[in-house]
């Protein structure tokens, strides 16, 4: 009996997708010996159409992978405490996971073994989600935000940024989130329900009397609120919670405030403006390639004498 015949060993269309009913053989199949032949739609042998066989299993997508750890990948001390570089076949941004085996927002993670065997859980800090990583790799000399101390983190999202900071704070520090959209809102709670170090505050940063109850005095006030305001929104902040000679870090978009001016006219007036309300800067980096037409200014609220005399 020919393996083409109709009426014989009748192999299923696809490798198997009909059991006995069988043979219809395949397309790919030399012409000589019937319809059928051995190279059926996906039969085991390629001379089929595709060789994968219309009913064989096409397999998952994968996760998204990325960086594996161990042996391959080294991380190094960026010179911004709790901040790290991961060294392996691209180098990354990372900081080092408050909570081992959860992600925030489908980042990627690396696991290193150190030489005791312990493993060390490190994410991936995006510059392209977050100002304050694009603000690191422009070169900002500093962030002002180190293991322990409390930072008020003004136009919070739904935590993308804010969850990296709590990476950086630690256990011994805390991070004050406030957004006003209940949407983000949402997300930034539940991200902080396995952060104990994350207040998350929905409430509108144009009025920090409705929160001062919850926010004692910070370090470090970081400010990225997209708003006409904001230089007006962070001097308030800074008189109910910065305390003095304490730090602000303020992410400015220039089309936010004025589309029509060049961006550097408008990042020399909100300069200004922060200037008149005793936040004296210190240093301002653009975030090109990360975002357009945005700029980090960095500076200390009320500097105390001494520092003023050495300036």
């Amino acid at each position: 009996m020919a393996f083409g015949d109709r009426g014989g060993f009748r192999g299923g269309r696809g490798g198997g997708r009909g059991g006995d009913r069988g043979g219809r053989g395949g397309r790919g199949a030399p012409r000589g010996g019937g319809r059928g032949g051995f190279g059926g739609r996906g039969g085991i042998d390629k001379g089929g159409r595709g060789g994968r066989g219309r009913g064989g299993a096409r397999g998952g997508r994968g996760g998204r992978g990325g960086m594996k750890g161990g042996s391959n990948v080294v991380i190094e001390q960026h010179r911004h405490e709790g901040v790290f570089i991961a060294r392996g076949k691209e180098d990354a941004l990372v900081t080092k996971n408050l909570v081992p085996g959860v992600s925030v927002y489908n980042e990627k993670r690396i696991s290193v073994e150190a030489a005791e065997g312990e493993k060390t859980e490190y994410r991936v800090w995006n510059p392209f989600r977050s100002k304050l990583a694009a603000s690191v790799l422009a070169g900002v000399d500093n962030i002002h935000i180190k293991p322990g101390g409390k930072v008020l983190y003004l136009g919070a999202a739904s935590g993308t940024s804010v969850s990296h900071v709590s990476d950086i704070v630690g256990p011994t520090g805390a991070v004050f989130a406030v957004e006003f959209s209940h949407r983000s809102g949402r997300d930034l709670v539940n991200m902080a329900k396995n952060r104990p170090n994350v207040i998350p505050i929905i409430e509108d940063a144009r009025h920090p009397q409705k929160y001062r109850m919850l926010v004692p005095m910070v370090d470090t006030v970081f400010a990225d609120v997209a708003q006409p305001d904001q230089a007006r929104i962070v001097g308030l902040n800074a008189q109910y919670f910065l305390k003095n000679g304490g730090f602000y870090v303020i992410s400015i978009k220039a089309s936010c405030i004025d589309s029509t001016a060049q961006p550097e006219a408008v990042f020399a007036r909100e300069v200004k403006k922060l200037s008149e309300m005793q936040l004296k800067p210190k240093e301002q980096v653009t975030l090109e390639p990360y975002e357009r037409d945005h700029a980090m200014v960095v500076g200390v609220y009320r500097p105390p004498p001494k520092a003023k005399a050495a300036a």
